[in-house]
């Protein structure tokens, strides 16, 4: 009898496990949506999650018929792919549909790419667009060259969307669409379900508009695509350890611009975040508002420069910024010791940053939203965000902080999503069939205006 009991309890351990870890997550998806496209049977990724294949005639989402689609293994595996999601893919030849029943309400949608070789057809010659229930979400979009713009090098990436999926509808349509004279592919698919209010509220809550200093609204009829997800000071944070999104956050580090890029604070041991009706557990991770990036501890140099980051985006959007603060340190507890400015790209978006009155208190969690415009039209398809912070000269500890920070395109008036593709950053000899196929920021002060010049690099985000 013991023998038996001591058996179940070493089998089951790894399932309670993953139960007790889902247990704690402050929030539950009502929708979770693991597709590995191109598999003929479910299988286990490196994260423990399970995912189903579509490769069977039984396929609930995604239709078998030989003469649009067909599923294949890629020709080789780099060391960093793992096999699930991105050793398979579905190969499509022409307009194919993928249908996810779903409740209502906002979704996750993350769209998984392993440009290899697949069936004998390189994906240097793949393009194609993705819609999903009317936005649309990639356009002629290129996989290779996406891949080969990213710094530094990867050879897989994520694509992350928000739609939500009205009560009259049920359903994610999600639209394969090659471009002339190509194919497309897709390597695995994840649908997530997202509190309501997360990221989009309804029309009475006003987001600060920085480019003409007034308020901007968008509810959740409007789409959004990730830029970056950034766990700012701290390490990267796995999906699993997410709030139950299963968003990765990454460390910041990539996108710091300047030799002076502050110091990172990992938070002391004994510190227990705060949550709050505005800022619920589900908002982002303890591990986010524990670490922090800050300046160093000379005020005489922090009052003489920016911490700094910059960001390349699509040109004709709006962009929504979230910044998440929280004050850790024993010393600040009351308003006005540690008081900075935040600029993007140039323009004061907010004068005087005040954590400790945006929250409360110490160990209080809280975010600020902002919402700017990067114009598009003359002959760029990407141009710079930044983001800076300054400390006031009032300021008692004078040296701003950012414990988190999260960048998302907002669509444009016809529901478009999707930017241009990428120039490669390393140039690397194509071969002969690829060859066929393939043809200053300014912070402004009083009267005074400090330039900062420097030689940029172009970073995408490229993991979710």
């Amino acid at each position: 009898m013991h023998t038996a009991v001591l058996y179940l309890l070493l089998v089951l351990n790894p399932l309670l496990s993953t139960i007790a870890i889902q247990n704690r997550s402050p929030y539950t998806p009502t929708d979770l949506i693991l597709l590995n496209s191109g598999a003929p049977s479910g299988d286990q990724s490196m994260d423990r999650r399970k995912w189903e294949g579509d490769a069977d005639q039984q396929s609930k989402y995604c239709p078998m018929n030989s003469e649009t689609s067909s599923a294949s293994k890629a020709s080789q595996q780099d060391p960093s792919v793992t096999q699930v999601p991105y050793m398979t893919a579905r190969i499509i030849r022409s307009k194919y549909t993928c249908m996810f029943p779903v409740s209502m309400g906002p979704k996750f949608i993350r769209l998984y790419f392993y440009p290899n070789s697949y069936s004998g057809l390189d994906t240097s010659t793949s393009f194609f667009s993705v819609t999903a229930n009317g936005y649309t979400l990639l356009s002629n979009f290129s996989s290779y060259l996406t891949v080969s713009a990213m710094q530094p090098r990867v050879a897989y990436f994520v694509k992350e969307f928000i739609i939500t999926v009205w009560d009259n509808q049920a359903v994610i349509n999600l639209t394969f669409t090659p471009s002339p004279n190509c194919f497309a592919f897709i390597n695995g698919i994840e649908i997530v379900s997202r509190p309501t209010n997360l990221y989009s509220k309804d029309n009475d809550y006003a987001y600060p508009f920085v480019n003409d200093n007034m308020i901007f609204n968008f509810d959740n009829t409007t789409a959004l695509e990730t830029v970056c997800r950034l766990n700012v000071g701290g390490g990267d944070i796995e999906n699993v350890d997410d709030t139950g999104m299963f968003r990765t956050w990454f460390d910041d580090s990539s996108y710091l611009f300047g030799g002076l890029s502050g110091v990172e604070h990992m938070g002391r041991g004994n510190v227990t975040i705060k949550y709050s009706k505005d800022t619920p557990a589900y908002v982002a991770p303890e591990a986010v508002y524990i670490s922090k990036r800050t300046m160093g501890p000379d005020s005489m140099i922090n009052r003489n420069y920016n911490l700094t980051w910059h960001f390349l985006v699509d040109s004709g959007f709006n962009y929504l910024l979230r910044l998440h603060f929280c004050e850790t340190e024993k010393e600040i507890t009351h308003e006005g010791q540690r008081v900075f400015s935040i600029f993007i790209n140039n323009m004061t978006a907010e004068a005087q940053a005040d954590v400790i009155h945006w929250s409360g208190g110490n160990s209080n969690p809280v975010y600020k939203d902002y919402v700017i415009g990067v114009p598009g039209g003359g002959s760029q398809s990407n141009q710079d965000l930044w983001l800076a912070l300054h400390p006031a000269d009032h300021s008692t500890y004078a040296y701003a902080i950012l414990n988190g920070l999260e960048i998302f395109k907002l669509n444009n008036s016809d529901g478009n999503l999707a930017g241009s593709n990428p120039e490669p950053l390393m140039v690397v000899p194509p071969s002969s069939q690829q060859q066929s196929s393939l043809q200053e920021i300014t912070k402004s002060k009083g009267s005074s205006v400090v330039v900062i010049v420097g030689v940029v690099i172009g970073v995408i985000f490229v993991k979710i």
